[in-house]
């Protein structure tokens, strides 16, 4: 059962009368008269981070990959709660050392503070963090409208291939190894443009699952489409340059999850505003697509307007 499947038949209408839930289908959790906005992530070892051999690299990546979802509704994290359930090994006080300086680190870096959690024992390491922030306005997920451009900021595909390089099935020279294992643990989240968004987006989600997947999610219960061009998706230099070398194709390295980059529309005469915006705050931000009628298919288009058959779109949530 799909994931979406899966809360509408089980949850939805137990949350209906809650109006902040937003029937569950966005990001977050918004209270707009207290100004109070919430989001939860779990994460599973061997699911969500590879292993834990590097404790201290495990917890920056899922401290910013959960807060990246209050980042693209335009909100800026304040608290979080961390739980974890783990055994004497994974929570050895090497490892419980490593996992408290990093939350120091991250906390400082993002101007937030730990507010609580819990620990649990098991053989089956997992944490869970819950992200809070406050605003009296938010970027909803499915709110975008007809001929509404397409942007998305940063790189997309590094955190892929770090995984990748992880797992042993690609090998690179060590600047470039370093570069992409880096770009897996440490996420660059976009936190000065987060109320910018506010300022022009008309719908937004966080890149986790793959550019396809979440933009599939963006535009769900909604009848439109997406046009989308491959020339225009930003890569960095390292991943053009393994391109290249390899002679990969880019659209089977673009839609793998992981980047945590924002992916929003907005309408064409904001197109100004956010060319300055970036400009200001020194942030990529691209136009890569269109939103199209919903009478027409989705697509990805080639640099000679053929369309890119993608096998894979995406981390799909089955159950």
């Amino acid at each position: 059962m799909h994931e979406f499947e899966l809360i509408k038949k089980y949850f939805s209408k137990i949350a209906k009368k809650n109006k902040s839930a937003l029937k569950l289908n966005d990001d977050v959790f918004f209270d707009k008269k207290k100004g109070l906005v919430i989001s939860i992530d779990t994460y599973i070892e061997g699911n969500h981070f590879l292993n834990f051999k590097s404790p201290e690299l495990v917890i920056k990546k899922i401290i910013r990959s959960s807060i990246s979802d209050l980042v693209c509704k335009g909100v800026e994290p304040k608290f979080y709660f961390i739980s974890g359930s783990g055994n004497q090994k994974s929570f050895s006080k090497k490892n419980l050392s490593a996992i408290s300086n990093s939350l120091k680190q991250e906390q400082k870096k993002y101007n937030m503070s730990l507010c609580g959690g819990d620990t649990t024992y098991s053989n089956k390491l997992s944490f869970s963090i819950t992200s809070v922030g406050y605003s009296k306005n938010i970027v909803y997920r499915n709110k975008a409208k007809l001929n509404d451009d397409i942007y998305v900021t940063g790189n997309l595909g590094d955190s892929f291939v770090g995984l990748k390089i992880l797992k042993n099935k690609i090998k690179l020279r060590k600047r470039a190894n370093n570069y992409f294992i880096n770009k897996y643990y440490h996420p660059d989240i976009q936190i000065p443009l987060a109320k910018k968004l506010l300022k022009f987006a008309n719908t937004s989600i966080d890149i986790s699952d793959g550019l396809i997947a979440d933009l599939d999610k963006m535009l769900n219960n909604l009848n439109c489409s997406y046009q989308i061009y491959e020339d225009k998706i930003p890569i960095s230099k390292y991943l053009s340059e393994l391109i290249k070398k390899k002679k990969l194709k880019k659209s089977k390295l673009i839609s793998n999850g992981d980047d945590y980059q924002i992916l929003f529309t907005a309408s064409t005469s904001k197109s100004r505003i956010i060319q300055r915006t970036s400009r200001i705050l020194d942030i990529k931000i691209t136009k890569i697509g269109k939103i199209i009628s919903g009478k027409k298919k989705s697509s990805i288009l080639d640099q000679k307007s053929k369309q890119i058959l993608l096998k894979n779109k995406g981390y799909i949530h089955q159950f």
